[in-house]
């Protein structure tokens, strides 16, 4: 079917346009049946907090994603758990074993400074796709903007592949409230000097998702997606739904 006019999405080995989905444990049986239908809507799997350190499967669960052309990688609270108990160098080793080749270098719940943070993603690159975090998990932490900008362009200078933006998968922490309000100003701010397409704008609700659809286009990247949602997800980013209706009519159009 092609008679509909939709907005312009990337397609096959994105560079953006993504959707970062957020395992949290789905059995591999399950989860042959969704990418099997699916896979082509899903460019990033993060396996949800520290689970991937105790999760069956887990070889199984990676070489499947990788089948579907999928990026899979293990979530920031388990580096941070690493680093904790000094043991980054056993975690790379272990990445390395399991075929993983992307990590995720994150502050979230252990406050690590800004310069060794920096540090960690110029050793990591040697061998490794770098993805930074910014933001807390603490809803009651509130980082001035310029911390933000600030952040979010040492990374990507750095060496990053793309930077997250906390929103933790209840959507109440980083760049939202703790009411799940999405702080806009924040949004438009770090929109006004840095490339969108190297952000992952962590959005775990539909209401989330349709924001930055709207604010930024069809092809902003978008995180912590649930895998029942990346179809609904799709239909949204294609104007396939009443709050993104009249995306086509904006005319999105991908770069030249």
């Amino acid at each position: 079917m092609d008679f509909l006019r939709l907005p312009k999405r990337t397609t096959g080995s994105r560079s953006y346009g993504l959707t970062s989905i957020v395992d949290f444990g789905t059995p591999v049986g399950e989860l042959k049946h969704i990418l099997g239908d699916y896979h082509q809507f899903i460019d990033i799997a993060k396996i949800g907090i520290g689970s991937a350190y105790i999760a069956p499967n887990l070889k199984e669960k990676i070489k499947l994603y990788q089948e579907y052309g999928i990026r899979p990688y293990f979530g920031g609270t388990l580096f941070e758990k690493c680093y904790l108990q000094n043991k980054l160098s056993e975690y790379l080793s272990w990445l390395a074993e399991l075929g993983i080749e992307w990590v995720e270098v994150s502050n979230g719940t252990f406050d690590i400074p800004l310069e060794e943070r920096l540090e960690i993603v110029s050793e990591f690159k040697r061998d490794f796709w770098v993805i930074a975090e910014v933001g807390s998990k603490d809803s009651e932490c509130d980082m001035p903007v310029t911390e933000w900008k600030q952040e979010i362009d040492y990374f990507l200078n750095a060496g990053c592949q793309y930077v997250i933006t906390e929103g933790r998968d209840s959507g109440t922490a980083g760049i939202y409230d703790q009411n799940g309000r999405i702080k806009s100003n924040l949004v438009k701010n770090l929109l006004e000097e840095l490339d969108d397409k190297k952000i992952i704008f962590e959005a775990p609700t539909h209401k989330h998702q349709m924001y930055f659809i709207n604010e930024i286009g069809p092809n902003v990247n978008l995180g912590n997606v649930k895998l029942a949602d990346v179809l609904i997800l799709e239909a949204q980013r294609q104007g396939l739904r009443s709050e993104t209706f009249y995306l086509e009519e904006q005319e999105w159009k991908l770069p030249l």
